[in-house]
């Protein structure tokens, strides 16, 4: 018992700016497709209280955006804030363990001050993922609002699986499980030790080695189980998910997102109509991949996988946004460097969205689909004081995103 009181002043969350008073020329409501003229946001103990400068105390922090334009904070669904996009491949093997951990802390930073206020992190080992938003809630650190998944699911062998190493190498995964039963068992784990969402891994994947990214790995059944055994806790599931019939049974198993959905046909996408399910399409990173890959040292088979999914990847995109599938904005940031995730927009606008579509998808869609609508993805009453500003009509260039003139989180404005 003696350790505690230590411990409780460790984790204390620092004292923050009581109140501001935010100004700009307008801001984006995201649920219209609108400008309002003229705001004034009153933000106190980082939620907003007011749109219209009423009750802002006489000693809140002045903001003056003049000339610019805000927006809600941005929300990337699919982050691996531990991964870092030029060590590919047998390269990683040279960093001890806990050195993905580490590149955590400027990764989420450079992800904050790129705009993307909160952000869902698919994925990552030691539970480093629940690390970093521990810290950063803490004020410890700056970033974003994460919501952790810690470690993602998938069968022995398949995507989520560490198949780098030969056998005599090999040690106990909490990445694995094999049956409903163990799928079930891993779900409770996950939030055992803070997970907040569930991923799973129903399809093989472009940088898993030893796997074609269509496979079906996980039964409807076994997929099923995770979903029901996270549902009752509270827990969204999103699953990773390229091949066609692996994104057919994620979205009949019940998950509430599919990750990159490459291979999609008509009938996948009126099954995620049917059953609530949104779209997280990475369809940026190709680019990247395929011009810095092999210097990264990215296996020969993934960038071969990478080639094959990637046109395909983006005109299953088109045909979605077109068969009005819910869609939400997912990078897959890791796979590029960290604070370039806003380069997607214009991505998403090439192949068949409007401007406001995207701003959508990682704003209020996006906040949907993590069932925290009340507290991100728009400006509004009750919601935290996340926003971003721009010089310009980002509903008329949706690149002026890449650039932010100023990103603010919870009232307090990024340095």
């Amino acid at each position: 018992m003696k350790y505690l009181a230590p411990l409780a002043v460790l984790m204390a969350a620092p004292a923050v700016a009581q109140s501001a008073l935010i100004t700009a020329d307008r801001v984006l409501d995201v649920e219209r497709g609108l400008y309002v003229q003229n705001p004034q946001i009153v933000v106190v103990d980082g939620r907003i209280v007011s749109l219209d400068g009423s009750g802002a105390p006489a000693d809140a922090e002045r903001i003056d955006l003049k000339g610019q334009t805000l927006v809600p904070g941005l929300i990337d669904m699919h982050v691996h804030l531990n991964g870092v996009a030029d060590i590919g491949g047998y390269r990683g093997l040279q960093y001890t363990d806990s050195f993905w951990s580490v590149m955590g802390v400027p990764n989420a930073e450079a992800t904050l001050k790129a705009g993307f206020t909160t952000v869902r992190n698919v994925g990552s080992a030691n539970y480093a993922d629940v690390a970093l938003r521990q810290a950063i809630d803490a004020g410890r650190i700056e970033g974003p609002r994460i919501v952790a998944a810690g470690y993602a699911i998938g069968a022995t062998g398949g995507h989520c699986d560490d198949n780098f190493l030969p056998p005599s190498y090999e040690l106990p995964s909490n990445s694995t499980a094999d049956g409903p039963g163990e799928m079930a068992a891993r779900v409770k784990q996950m939030r055992k030790y803070g997970a907040e969402v569930i991923k799973i891994c129903a399809t093989g994947g472009v940088f898993s080695k030893g796997t074609t990214v269509g496979e079906q790995q996980l039964t409807e059944d076994e997929i099923r189980a995770a979903v029901e055994a996270a549902h009752l806790l509270g827990l969204k599931v999103a699953a990773h998910a390229h091949g066609n019939a692996g994104i057919k049974a994620a979205i009949r198993g019940g998950v509430d997102t599919v990750e990159h959905a490459s291979f999609l046909d008509d009938e996948a996408i009126r099954l995620a109509k049917e059953y609530g399910a949104a779209f997280s399409m990475d369809i940026y990173n190709t680019e990247y991949t395929l011009a810095e890959g092999e210097k990264n040292g990215v296996l020969p088979e993934s960038l071969a996988k990478e080639r094959q999914v990637g046109t395909v990847q983006r005109e299953s995109f088109r045909r979605a946004v077109k068969g009005g599938a819910k869609m939400v904005f997912g990078s897959d940031a890791a796979i590029f460097p960290h604070g370039l995730n806003a380069r997607q927009f214009a991505v998403m606008v090439r192949f068949g969205m409007t401007p406001l579509q995207a701003i959508q998808a990682a704003t209020i869609n996006a906040a949907d689909a993590l069932g925290r609508e009340a507290d991100v993805g728009a400006i509004k009453v009750g919601a935290w004081g996340d926003m971003v500003a721009v010089t310009g009509d980002p509903l008329s260039d949706v690149t002026l995103l890449e650039n932010p003139s100023a990103v603010i989180k919870g009232g307090e404005r990024v340095r």
